[in-house]
């Protein structure tokens, strides 16, 4: 698939879902969760870490060694 196919999917389904009512009580449902705590990292780590991605990959949770 190609990413203009998945822009056009994304268009197409915001369009048929812009005009239905939402209901914001149904978020006061959801538990909160605690915060996760991060460590630091500088600008050039992030940067470096975004450059190594891939257009294929998504994110989660780092494979622990």
């Amino acid at each position: 698939m190609e990413l203009g196919d998945l822009w056009q999917a994304l268009h197409l389904l915001f369009n048929s879902a812009q005009d239905y009512q939402v209901d914001s009580q149904l978020l006061e449902e959801i538990p909160g969760k605690e915060t996760t705590k991060w460590a630091p990292f500088s600008k050039k780590e992030l940067i470096g870490v975004i450059e190594n991605c891939n257009n294929f990959s998504t994110p989660g949770l780092a494979k622990l060694s």
